[in-house]
């Protein structure tokens, strides 16, 4: 995990959360391109293949949100990869649950290849241990069947701003083959829609890559400036 860090007084925060079986490093090119655009960053590294979904959106992040989470006048934003958004989203419906509303603090968000709706890729690999040693406990539930977690969360509030990055190159053509559409090898472009979006982008690249790419940091950075993808990224 690691600490805020400062830019301008006045800079918004910005929470940035890694997918499955990853850590911090996988968002520290993002982290270090949205500080050189006027942004404060806490670049987390979370238990994501140990600790339960529940029990990491329900302790563990509010645990180690910033302590300007503390403060009404401060803004958090938060940029995802992958199954943190599915983190994200299912630590807001507990604060609905709580309290009615979303934190007053609570800025934009910026999904990159979040599996919204589940991936296929789980629902074929579940039966093979090696996918299971690999992903722990949250990969199974990633699926689109009666258990996949995504399927289960609350629909996201209109309140809040949401953008959702999505890639269309695949690096894996067995998973491309258990995809239905347009999708980044991993999980379908149609997959990473969400009900609630303000708005919704492609980028020509893989799940794994994504964060990686300027035209993708180019735009998560517009998104949590103005709240759309309306800016060229290439």
């Amino acid at each position: 995990m690691s600490a805020p860090t400062h830019a301008s007084p006045a800079a918004a925060t910005v929470v940035l959360l890694h997918g499955l079986g990853l850590g911090g490093w996988a968002m520290a090119l993002l982290a270090r391109q949205l500080r050189r655009a006027g942004f404060r960053t806490c670049n987390l590294t979370y238990p994501s293949r140990t600790l339960p979904l529940e029990e990491i959106a329900t302790a563990w992040l509010p645990a180690h949100l910033p302590l300007a989470a503390n403060h009404t006048e401060a803004r958090l934003h938060f940029v995802t990869h992958s199954m943190g958004g599915i983190v994200l989203r299912a630590w807001l419906r507990e604060e609905m649950r709580r309290h009615g509303r979303p934190p007053a603090w609570l800025g934009r968000v910026v999904m990159l290849a979040p599996p919204n709706h589940g991936s296929a890729v789980v629902d074929h690999l579940r039966g093979f241990p090696p996918f299971h040693w690999f992903t722990g406990v949250n990969g199974p539930r990633l699926g689109t069947g009666s258990d996949s977690f995504p399927l289960a969360l609350d629909p996201w509030p209109d309140a809040i701003e949401l953008g959702v990055i999505a890639g269309t190159r695949s690096l894996n053509p067995l998973f491309s083959a258990w995809l239905a559409g347009p999708s980044d090898g991993k999980v379908t472009v149609a997959s990473t829609q969400l009900a609630g979006q303000r708005a919704h982008l492609t980028l020509p690249y893989s799940h794994t890559w994504l964060q990686w790419r300027g035209a993708t940091v180019r735009a998560v950075a517009g998104f949590l400036a103005r709240g759309d993808f309306s800016a060229p990224v290439t």
